[in-house]
């Protein structure tokens, strides 16, 4: 089976780490060359990710004079945690687990 283009959808886009680091740094907005040196990475292979989490709509831009500000798009980011909230009862049990067993005599 081939594999989805990671531009296809943003389950796609956030399987590669780089990418998700991006986003949680966008939480703020950024240039690219704030996300270049907070990740320690090259300048090309940044502005590579950012087109792809731009292109599924995760990431929008404004320019301010010559550079380019990002930030993560909450409005995009919608059907993540719509598909991992479905998980949550699995979270809320295992607590409930640790917590009865912590307070075990």
């Amino acid at each position: 089976m081939a594999r989805a283009a990671t531009t296809a959808d943003v389950f796609n886009a956030i399987a590669e780490a780089r990418r998700r680091d991006i986003l949680s740094l966008l939480a703020e907005e950024r240039s690219v060359g704030e996300l270049v040196a907070r990740l320690d990475c090259p300048q090309p292979s940044v502005s590579k990710h950012l087109r792809v989490l731009s292109d599924v709509g995760l990431v929008s831009s404004r320019r301010d004079g010559k550079r380019v500000l990002y930030r993560t798009n909450a409005v995009a980011l919608r059907p993540l945690h719509e598909w991992t909230s479905t998980f949550q009862h699995h979270w809320r049990h295992q607590l409930s687990r640790v917590k009865a067993r912590a307070e075990e005599p």
